[in-house]
């Protein structure tokens, strides 16, 4: 596993990185918070009440991406607005999975997951509403 954001960027394959979406810094946290919840799922599904939210967390912060990504591939404007909006709703999903996970997860976690999701959400208010607006 990774320490932090800078050394998960140099494992994130260069067909990623050389890709126009990785200009756009959100996408990038999305994808770190994606791979972050693969790895915080394994310790919230050995409690056997976490298995849930463990599986919820990972299908939630994979979304963010995932529709950045399918929104971005269809242009811009109103059309990729929506896609923001879509991964907004995923952001604020995620956000709750990890307030739910608090209880396995390690406090220092749960605050670093939350302040990360914080500036995905506020990222996308303003460049969902920057698309609508084209």
């Amino acid at each position: 596993m990774f320490k932090n954001f800078e050394e998960w960027v140099l494992q994130v394959p260069l067909s990623i990185r050389s890709d126009s979406l990785w200009e756009f810094v959100t996408y990038r946290y999305a994808l770190f918070l994606s791979d972050l919840a693969w790895f915080d799922a394994e310790k919230i599904i050995k409690d056997s009440r976490g298995r849930g939210i463990a599986w919820q967390l990972v299908d939630s912060a994979g979304s963010i991406a995932a529709n950045i990504e399918e929104g971005y591939g269809r242009g811009f404007g109103k059309d990729y607005s929506r896609f923001l909006r879509i991964s907004l709703g995923s952001a604020r999903e995620t956000k709750g999975w990890y307030y739910r996970s608090r209880h396995v997860l390690e406090e220092q976690v749960v605050h670093h997951r939350m302040a990360l999701i914080d500036e995905i959400i506020a990222s996308l208010v303003i460049v969902a509403k920057q698309q609508r607006d084209k």
